[in-house]
C-alpha cells in the first residue's frame, strides 16, 4: 500500500486552493472586472465539476450494486439533501446586506465553509484510490489540484476585496485547503476500515448538490449582480470548458 504517497498527494491536491489566491498580490484598477470574472470562473467549474465528475462517478459506483432507477433516485435524494444543508449553512453563516463588501464577504466565507466540506471527502478518496492504485491515485490528483485553483479564487478574491486585507484572504484560503490532508488523515486512522465504495459513491451526490448550490445561487448571483452580463457568461463559459478539458484528459 502506498501510504506516504497517499498522504503527500492529498496534501498536493489540498495545497493547490492556495494557487488561487494569489491573485490576491495584484494590484489592479479594474477591481469590479476581477470579481466578475474569477466568481463566474470559479462558478463554471464548480457546477460542471458537479455535473461531468462527480454525479456521473457517483453513478457509476452505485451501479455496480443497484439497477440505473435505484441509482439514479439515490444520487437525486442526497443531491437534494446536499442543497438543503447548504441552505441551513447559508442561514448559519453573518446575514448579508445590501452593502456589497458584506455580500462579498458572505460569498467567501460561505464558500470556504463549503469547500471545506468538499475537500474532506476528497481527501479521503484521494488517500483510498492512491493506496490502492497508484496511477489512478496521480491522475485524481491532477483533477482536484486543476479544479482546486478557481476554487481557492472564489474564496480569496471576495475576503481580500470585501476586507481589503491579504493576510485574512490568505488565512482562509489556506484553513480551506488542509481540510484535503486532514480528510486523508481521517481515513487512515478513524475510518479507513469501514469506508466501502458505496459510501463514496453516495457521499459524491451530496458534495455535488453542495457545490451546485455554492456555484450557482452564490458564486454566479454574486457576479451577475455587477450589471456586466456578457463579463459573466464568457467566463463562466470559461470556467465550463476547463474543466470538460480537464475531464477528457485527467
Amino acid at each position: 500500500m502506498n501510504i506516504k504517497l497517499g498522504f503527500i498527494l492529498s496534501f498536493i491536491a489540498g495545497f493547490s486552493t492556495l494557487i488561487g489566491s494569489v491573485f490576491i498580490f495584484f494590484n489592479n484598477k479594474k477591481k469590479d472586472n476581477i470579481i466578475i470574472s474569477s466568481l463566474a470562473f470559479a462558478s463554471g467549474v464548480m457546477s460542471f465539476v458537479s455535473f461531468f465528475d462527480l454525479i456521473p462517478e457517483a453513478f457509476n459506483i452505485l451501479n455496480k450494486s443497484y439497477n440505473n432507477i435505484f441509482s439514479l433516485i439515490n444520487i437525486f435524494l442526497f443531491i437534494v439533501i446536499g442543497i438543503v444543508l447548504s441552505i441551513l449553512i447559508d442561514k448559519l453563516l453573518p446575514d448579508k446586506t445590501y452593502n456589497k463588501k458584506d455580500k462579498l464577504y458572505h460569498v467567501g466565507l460561505f464558500s470556504m465553509v463549503a469547500i471545506i466540506i468538499h475537500n474532506i471527502p476528497e481527501g479521503i478518496a484521494t488517500f483510498l484510490t492512491t493506496t490502492s492504485n497508484l496511477n489512478l491515485g496521480l491522475k485524481l490528483t491532477i483533477a482536484i489540484a486543476l479544479h482546486n485553483i478557481p476554487e481557492g479564487i472564489s474564496i480569496s478574491l471576495p475576503i481580500y476585496y470585501s476586507l481589503n486585507n491579504k493576510k485574512k484572504a490568505f488565512l482562509y484560503t489556506f484553513i480551506s485547503s488542509i481540510s484535503e490532508p486532514f480528510g486523508a488523515f481521517l481515513c487512515f486512522i478513524f475510518i479507513g476500515p469501514y469506508v466501502n465504495i458505496l459510501f463514496l459513491g453516495f457521499l459524491f451526490s451530496l458534495i455535488s448538490g453542495i457545490m451546485l448550490y455554492i456555484s450557482i445561487y452564490e458564486l454566479l448571483k454574486e457576479s451577475l449582480s455587477y450589471n456586466k452580463k456578457y463579463l459573466t457568461i464568457i467566463f463562466y463559459l470559461i470556467g465550463s470548458i476547463f474543466t470538460i478539458l480537464n475531464s477528457i484528459f485527467f
